[in-house]
C-alpha cells in the first residue's frame, strides 16, 4: 500500500454483443480536432492498493481525510427508502464511455458488490475500433482503467439494478488521435441503436485547446456535438464531469493549467448536464455532520462560463449569475479527495486492493444513477434533464434540490473561482439533491412517453 498522488492519464443485452462486431466499419463523421481528452478526475486517488475499506473514523486517524462506502452515499443522499418501493434501477440501462477501458472490470465490480453486500451486476463491454491489448505498464491506460473502475462502481453503488453498458474506445496519441471522435461516434451507434438511457462522460478537454477557438472559430467543437443532437432527439440524457481544475483547467500538453477563467467541452454544451462536485461531511453511518461543501482538495470542481456557448434558454432564470453565457455545472454530486469514495480495482498487478478515490468523475456516474433512477419511476426516459432541472430548482426544498451555501468557492492553481451561495452559482450549480424527493420529481416533471 502507498498513499500519493498520482498523476494525470492521457487523456442492451442481445444487441450489445453485435455491437463490437460492426463497430469497425463504424467512422466518425467529423475530423479529429488536435485537443486532449482527459479523464476528469484521473490524478485524484489519495490512498491506493489497501486490503481492506477502512471507516471513516479509521481513514481521519490514519490519514487525515474522510473515506466513504456506497452505504454511506445511500444514507446521505437519501436513496434507502426508494429501494423498499422497488426503485432501484431496474429495466434501465447506464452507458460509461471510457478510452481503452479495464480488463479487470467485472471481477473489480463483483469484490466491491460483496464487500458492500450488494447485487452485482453483468457489465456489457462494447470495444469501439482496434482497442490495444491492455498494458499495466502504460501510465495512460491505467489511468482509464481507474477511471473506468469509478465510474461502474459508482453508477452500480446508486442504481444496483441498471444494465451498465461500458464502452471502450481505442484511444493512442502516439497516432495522433485524441478519442473525442471516436468517442462521439460511439455514442451516436448506441443512441441510434436504441442501448443506453443515460450516458456518462468523466473527459473533457479545454474548449481554448480546440483548433480556431483562438480566432473565434468554433467549428471543431460544434462539428463533435451530433451524438448530443442525437441523444436529444431520442431522449437519451447525456451527463459530463464539470473537471477538477476549478474556473481554470489544462493548457494543450495536458499538464499546466491557464492563469484565467476558461470552461471544458463537453460540460460546456447545452445538451450535456454538467455535473459539479461537493465536499460530504458524513459519520460512519451517512449522516451528515454539517452540510455539504464545495469540491476544492487535490482538486477542485469545474464551474464557470463557456467562451463557445451563449446562455441556453433553460438558465434565463439565473441570467445574474451566468450573464449572456452558458453557465456550469448544473448540479452537483459527491467528489472531494477528502471524503472520496472507496474503490477495488485489480487491474495493476503492483497495487491491487481498496483506493480512495474523488473528483467530478466520480460525481458524474453518481448522478448517472440517480437519472436512471427517475427513468424507472417514470417509466420511460427522462431525456434532456435541462428545463425540468431548472423549474424543479424554482422551488428546490419540495423538489428535492438541496443548496450548496456555505461560502466555499472553486478557486484553484491561482485562479479566483465563484462561491456557493444561495441559489444558483457556478460552483455547484442548483446544488445537489435528496432522492427520495428528486427522483419522484424528475420522474414527473419528464415529458417524453
Amino acid at each position: 500500500m502507498h498513499i500519493a498522488l498520482t498523476g494525470r492519464g492521457v487523456a442492451a443485452a442481445t444487441s450489445v454483443a453485435a455491437l463490437a462486431v460492426t463497430a469497425l466499419a463504424t467512422v466518425a463523421p467529423a475530423a479529429a480536432p488536435h485537443t486532449l481528452a482527459v479523464p476528469a478526475a484521473v490524478g485524484h486517488t489519495l490512498v491506493h492498493g489497501v486490503s481492506d475499506p477502512l471507516s471513516s473514523a479509521q481513514c481521519q486517524a490514519k490519514w487525515h481525510i474522510n473515506c466513504y462506502g456506497p452505504l454511506q452515499y445511500r444514507t446521505a443522499y437519501d436513496l434507502n427508502p426508494l429501494y423498499r418501493k422497488g426503485i432501484t434501477g431496474k429495466g434501465r440501462t447506464i452507458v460509461i464511455v471510457d478510452s481503452y477501458g479495464s480488463p479487470t472490470v467485472q471481477h473489480d465490480l463483483d469484490v466491491y458488490s460483496k464487500q458492500y453486500g450488494l447485487p452485482s451486476t453483468k457489465v456489457k463491454v462494447v470495444k469501439w475500433g482496434h482497442v490495444p491489448a491492455f498494458d499495466p505498464k502504460n501510465s495512460d491506460m491505467t489511468g482509464w482503467a481507474g477511471e473506468t473502475t469509478l465510474d461502474v462502481e459508482m453508477a452500480h453503488a446508486v442504481a444496483p439494478a441498471a444494465k451498465i453498458v461500458l464502452v471502450e474506445t481505442a484511444v493512442s496519441e502516439t497516432e495522433g488521435t485524441t478519442g473525442l471522435p471516436e468517442m462521439m461516434s460511439a455514442e451516436k451507434y448506441l443512441i441510434d441503436h436504441g442501448v443506453g438511457d443515460v450516458i456518462s462522460q468523466s473527459f473533457g478537454a479545454t474548449e481554448n485547446t480546440f483548433p480556431g477557438f483562438d480566432k473565434g472559430n468554433f467549428s471543431s467543437i460544434k462539428n463533435l456535438r451530433y451524438a448530443f443532437q442525437d441523444a436529444n432527439r431520442k431522449h437519451v440524457t447525456v451527463l459530463a464531469a464539470s473537471g477538477d481544475g476549478g474556473a481554470t483547467d489544462l493548457q494543450t500538453d495536458g499538464k499546466t493549467y491557464y492563469k484565467k477563467r476558461v470552461n471544458s467541452w463537453p460540460s460546456s454544451d447545452p445538451l450535456v448536464t454538467s455535473i459539479g462536485g461537493t465536499q460530504l461531511h458524513l459519520n460512519d453511518k451517512g449522516q451528515r455532520v454539517k452540510p455539504d461543501s464545495v469540491y476544492n482538495d487535490y482538486g477542485s470542481g469545474g464551474g464557470g462560463q463557456s467562451h463557445v456557448f451563449t446562455r441556453p434558454s433553460f438558465q434565463n432564470g439565473v441570467k445574474k449569475v451566468v450573464g449572456t453565457r452558458r453557465g456550469t455545472p448544473d448540479i452537483s454530486m459527491a467528489a472531494a479527495v477528502n471524503g472520496g469514495a472507496w474503490i477495488y480495482s485489480s487491474y495493476d498487478p503492483t497495487a491491487v486492493g481498496w483506493d480512495v478515490t474523488g473528483g467530478t468523475s466520480e460525481a458524474t456516474p453518481l448522478f448517472a444513477g440517480i437519472v436512471a433512477l427517475a427513468d424507472q419511476a417514470a417509466g420511460h426516459r427522462v431525456g434532456n434533464i435541462q428545463q425540468a432541472l431548472y423549474r424543479l430548482a424554482a422551488h428546490a426544498r419540495a423538489n428535492g434540490i438541496v443548496d450548496v451555501n456555505d461560502g466555499t468557492d472553486n478557486s484553484y492553481q491561482g485562479v479566483t473561482g465563484y462561491r456557493a451561495v444561495n441559489g444558483y452559482d457556478l460552483a455547484t450549480g442548483v446544488g445537489t439533491v435528496d432522492a427520495l424527493r428528486f427522483v419522484p420529481a424528475l420522474a414527473k416533471a419528464s415529458r417524453h412517453g
